[in-house]
């Protein structure tokens, strides 16, 4: 995938409408809903991810990130939230991407790769040609209990860079961004979009000052 000039920016975590008006009103292209997790920051109640996302206009996407591997439960899940894209934080064990897109037209898919080392590659080329994004994370599936996002870690960005230019859909860098370090991690990736979450809060709140600065070091003109 050719890179981009400029991220598109997803803030992730969003947990509550303020927060949802707070992000778009910095420019963020995207929101990032997180339902029922083995770990991490921002979950919230399906209701709660259904009223946000009811209350976004477009053309901001809204992404269920969802823990669940079994085709029915996720298509049953998004029915109940009705956002306009799925985040899968894990790997499938129970049905295709294919058969997910055969359930739910017009819901975009997003297929997260921990990029843990090499096989972050493989795992990545496999699943692209069958989503319509790849995000990539600093998250462990191998622990007793699963990391699927908002460690706030970095992983190796070269790794992620290789990624980019061996796949053909977007890709979403994800994985300890913030005001301090999110140009460099463009620049070395070069991603159709940055995603971030503990990296513009502070004690777990969206904070202004922290997604201004990081909007503008990212996106000239905005924050």
């Amino acid at each position: 995938m050719k890179p981009s000039n400029f991220p598109r920016i997803k803030i992730c975590c969003i947990s509550t409408l303020a927060e949802a008006q707070l992000a778009i009103r910095h420019g963020a292209s995207a929101l990032g809903l997180v339902s029922e997790m083995p770990s991490g920051p921002g979950v919230i109640d399906e209701a709660q991810i259904a009223q946000i996302a009811a209350a976004v206009p477009p053309p901001v996407a809204t992404f269920l990130l969802t823990s669940k591997t079994d085709l029915a439960e996720i298509i049953a899940q998004q029915r109940r939230c009705r956002t306009s894209t799925i985040q899968l934080c894990d790997r499938l064990t129970r049905g295709t991407h294919r058969d997910l897109r055969a359930a739910l037209p017009g819901v975009s898919i997003v297929q997260v790769i921990h990029v843990n080392g090499e096989e972050a590659i493989t795992e990545a080329l496999e699943a692209a040609p069958e989503v319509d994004a790849i995000l990539l994370d600093s998250g462990n599936q191998n622990l007793p209990v699963k990391q699927l996002g908002g460690t706030g870690r970095t992983h190796d960005w070269s790794l992620s860079r290789r990624i980019r230019e061996a796949v053909e859909v977007p890709v979403f860098l994800a994985g300890g961004l913030n005001p301090a370090n999110a140009a460099e991690a463009f620049r070395q990736v070069r991603p159709f979009g940055l995603d971030v979450c503990s990296g513009v809060r502070s004690g777990g709140v969206l904070n202004n000052t922290k997604l201004r600065d990081f909007m503008a070091l990212v996106l000239p003109g905005k924050g």
